[in-house]
């Protein structure tokens, strides 16, 4: 599958990676950053996300081959490669796929393990939401607050609502909400270790890389590092942005 992009700046290809329910456009002025200093920033929707086509499979080699697709198709590889959250997931995939393909793999928040459900409420409320005439982004966003306390994060997930007559879902919500249990598990594999560079960041004020995490990345990314983002909960980018380009950039210096 052939996923939508957006691309800024020339040099060596820097892709990046959304997460569950985010879209290219999240990384918006990240892109441009990374542009202006001299690399070549694509950011990919991942399927059933912003403007890439749906699917009802939602496996992370199946998306991991979409991104390794979209970029031969651009001519971007060997990439740095960059992936948040379930983005993250994809790009650990892609690297341990076609090692050669990624010269680099920058993951963001989250590890090679299987995770709690944390996301289904979001998607039942989204699904539970009644799509009709007159519906506004006030009125849809009053009728999730009951189920979605945080406003930031209705916000978030209302961007994937365009308000046309009558509105609609633009991301694949029904294959995302049936493949919830495979995007917060991870698969088997059998694969050989990536070998390349490996740089896990995880944010401050979040919980998702947790010590007993460093045993099983490891095993997988022989060569990883870590470090740690202040100032951020799971949203690195969005919650410090400088700090993320900051680090990002100097990770993926190391590849010239």
């Amino acid at each position: 599958m052939i996923l939508h992009a957006t691309e800024m700046g020339q040099g060596p290809p820097l892709v990046l990676l959304h997460g569950l329910f985010g879209q290219a456009a999240n990384f918006g002025t990240i892109q441009k950053r990374l542009a202006a200093s001299g690399h070549r920033a694509i950011a990919l929707d991942l399927r059933n996300h912003g403007s890439s086509p749906h699917a009802r499979e939602m496996g992370y080699p199946a998306m991991a081959e979409d991104v390794l697709e979209t970029l031969r198709d651009r001519a971007a590889l060997p990439c740095t490669l960059a992936g948040h959250s379930m983005g993250g997931k994809v790009a650990m995939i892609a690297a341990l796929r076609d090692p050669a393909a990624i010269g680099q793999l920058f993951v963001a928040d989250i590890a090679p393990v299987a995770y709690r459900p944390a996301f289904r409420g979001f998607a039942e409320a989204m699904l539970a939401l009644p799509l009709h005439d007159g519906l506004t982004r006030v009125k849809a966003d009053a009728i999730l607050a009951p189920a979605i306390a945080d406003a930031g994060i209705r916000a978030f997930l209302l961007q994937n609502l365009t308000f046309g007559s009558p509105p609609a879902w633009r991301i694949g919500l029904a294959e995302i909400a049936a493949s919830l249990p495979e995007i917060e598990g991870w698969p088997a594999l059998a694969a050989e270790p990536y070998r390349g560079k490996a740089l896990f960041v995880a944010g401050e004020r979040s919980g998702y890389i947790q010590p007993a995490h460093r045993s099983p990345i490891r095993a997988l990314f022989p060569s990883a590092r870590f470090a740690t983002l202040k100032h951020a909960g799971h949203w690195l980018h969005a919650d410090n942005p400088d700090g993320f380009v900051a680090l990002l950039t100097a990770f993926a210096a190391l590849a010239t």
